[in-house]
């Protein structure tokens, strides 16, 4: 064992969010650098730390801040040496990282399709007009009530078995949860129905963990670069990019999906719309792998171009 890998005496701490995905992502962490070093699991430790996200649960979190709410006293806890490195999920993640931090590492993408949670059973097809659905992302509010004018949405927030006991109760007859999450938990039978990305683009990079690290620490960038998962890192580049030069928050109904061809190709779809589904604007780009931010740049600059200055304050 050499003096830059932890041990139990004085073990890797690991940030992370207290909910039960959290904790999962943040085990999966552990378990890979575990692996991937031939270190026991002690020589980690997972610290929960709780967020504003996690604090306020009645309210939406477009109204109460945007990007950052699940991880700015995380990356605090980095700053201020309290943790080693901290896991997120991508999709909650700003475009950009406070001096003195950056993304070094990612987990291999889970499946990024989003779930159809209805306990009658049926797809969303199959809703009654005037049904009621209950979210808390902007995103898949604006892209429902594109689909599906005739629906009414409600705000859905809290756990996994928070939402089920909510439909349980009967205050909407259906919802939607990431599939990726679903299965990281062992609950993949929860959802009624993937739906494809064709139908329901996903948020950006959903079903993705990110590794997030202080830029002076050298050990810890050694100790994460043998799990680092480039596909992954490339398509959030191209998705990043996208959500970056679009101004995207939590506020901004933004879907974006970059996959990659086993030739060396990406594709990146995606779309803004109009909070209330009244419009939706799309654009594909394909191109050489190695231009993925590039691509997203190009995307973001043509999607803001074509929406015009009307869009773009209903999106702010």
């Amino acid at each position: 064992m050499t003096a830059d890998l932890p041990d139990p005496d004085r073990p890797l701490r690991i940030g992370t969010r207290g909910s039960p995905l959290a904790l999962a992502q943040a085990t999966e962490t552990r378990d890979r650098l575990a692996t991937a070093h031939g270190l026991p699991q002690n020589a980690f430790e997972i610290v929960v730390i709780r967020t504003t996200g996690d604090r306020v649960l009645d309210r939406p979190l477009s109204e109460i801040g945007g990007k950052g709410l699940f991880t700015k006293e995380i990356e605090d806890a980095l700053l201020d040496r309290t943790i080693d490195i901290a896991v997120h999920s991508m999709k909650d993640m700003p475009t950009l990282q406070p001096a003195g931090l950056a993304l070094t590492c990612y987990l291999p993408r889970e499946d990024a399709r989003d779930a159809f949670v209805c306990l009658s059973g049926g797809g969303l097809d199959a809703l009654a007009a005037g049904s009621v659905v209950g979210t808390s992302s902007l995103r898949r509010r604006a892209q429902l009530l594109f689909r599906r004018p005739d629906l009414r949405v409600i705000d859905f927030r809290g756990n996994v078995q928070t939402r089920l006991s909510k439909l349980e109760q009967g205050f909407a007859a259906a919802t939607f949860l990431a599939m990726a999450g679903l299965i990281r938990l062992g609950r993949a039978d929860i959802a009624t129905a993937p739906i494809p990305t064709e139908a329901m683009l996903p948020a950006i990079a959903q079903g993705a963990i990110g590794i997030e690290q202080r830029v002076d620490d050298g050990a810890v960038s050694n100790l994460l670069a043998p799990i680092n998962h480039t596909g992954t890192e490339t398509r959030l580049a191209a998705e990043r990019a996208l959500l970056l030069g679009l101004d995207g928050s939590c506020r901004t109904p933004i879907a974006g999906l970059a996959e990659l061809a086993d030739n060396g190709s990406l594709l990146l779809r995606g779309e803004i719309l109009r909070p209330d589904g009244s419009e939706c604007l799309t654009r594909q780009l394909d191109g050489p792998a190695s231009d993925a931010a590039a691509i997203g740049a190009e995307m973001a600059r043509d999607l803001r171009g074509r929406a015009g200055a009307d869009f773009l304050a209903a999106l702010s």
